[in-house]
């Protein structure tokens, strides 16, 4: 039933987000699972420690904290879907990891941003969403920002998810949330979490592979129908560029859009006041990004995460036609 439940989830997704309230309430599952990395981290990740033995610990709490979230999403599963609309429920609880909505929101905001307070409030959205310096961001680097951040999330916080909800229901999707989760908290190259951290950024590059594979093509395909897009731009810079990128499947979604909008993404960045090298993604476009790029990147966006849901509905149709 993994087939008919991610559907369910993309649409509940899509209609009713994960609201503010319920966040004050009862907090988010990524909050919980954050709360089991923070506790492991200090439990585990001791100074006084070799760096062997806490890449060895580093391994334990990767296998702690993917593999109790799993356990427990594994057994509401099995129970609900006994259940005469437990499927619904189980769709439910699967939606709030998914975020075609927060994050379209989030990348809205740095746009409307600029419309209301200029480069001072842009700066101040994208630092919501981004780990780079935002004062050190003119008005181009504040959009380049936004948009690779959207690029990247929609294959990490959007295709991912639905992939291994696909996959492997409940228990897959949790399973995939607790690491990326772990990568985001602990996957860091910092004298604290070079060795802690190795397993869980590892994971983290492996478990997204079949995303960023398949996110690049869902942009390629969704130029074809946004205006002033390329798909035929996006499929030479995903092949020129992509294997370029410092993270091994970042580059996938920053050059498909990058290619698609005509924009030079990526490049030297600044985080914590250390310049980051990095390879150009759409060598050859415009590095000059203004708001009105993300909300065309907000376009091709939606329209490729609409593509996403109907290949799911696919799926699920063809699946439901056999059983």
């Amino acid at each position: 039933m993994s087939a008919p439940l991610t559907l369910l989830s993309l649409i509940i997704e899509l209609a009713l987000g994960y609201p503010d309230r319920l966040v004050r309430a009862i907090g988010h599952p990524v909050i919980w699972i954050g709360h089991l990395i923070s506790w492991l981290d200090r439990s585990l990740n001791r100074a006084t420690v070799s760096d062997t033995s806490r890449r060895i610990l580093g391994c334990v709490a990767l296998v702690l904290l993917v593999g109790i979230p799993a356990l427990i999403a594994f057994g509401i599963e099995a129970l609900l879907l006994n259940l005469s609309f437990g499927i619904v429920i189980v769709a439910l609880l699967a939606s709030s990891l998914i975020a075609q909505r927060s994050l379209a929101e989030h990348v809205r905001a740095v746009a409307d941003a600029f419309d209301s307070g200029g480069l001072s409030a842009g700066r101040a959205a994208v630092s919501r969403i981004v780990g780079r310096d935002p004062e050190r961001l003119d008005e181009a680097g504040v959009c380049r920002a936004a948009i690779e951040s959207l690029a990247e999330n929609f294959s990490d916080g959007v295709v991912a998810p639905t992939f291994w909800l696909l996959v492997g229901g409940l228990p897959g999707v949790v399973a995939y949330k607790a690491a990326n989760t772990a990568d985001s908290m602990i996957g860091h190259k910092t004298p604290r979490h070079q060795a802690f951290g190795w397993a869980a950024a590892r994971f983290d590059d492996l478990i997204n592979l079949p995303a960023s594979r398949l996110t690049a093509p869902l942009v390629i395909a969704a130029a074809c129908f946004v205006p002033g897009a390329s798909p035929s731009n996006a499929w030479r810079a995903v092949l020129r560029d992509a294997r370029h990128h410092r993270s091994p499947n970042a580059g996938w979604p920053e050059s498909a859009v990058a290619g698609a909008l005509g924009l030079a993404l990526a490049g030297p960045r600044v985080y914590d006041g250390v310049t980051v090298e990095d390879a150009v993604m759409g060598q050859g476009g415009r590095r000059e990004a203004k708001p009105s790029d993300i909300r065309a990147a907000l376009k091709l966006y939606w329209v490729a995460d609409i593509l996403m849901i109907g290949l799911t509905a696919v799926i699920a149709v063809l699946v439901l036609l056999v059983w």
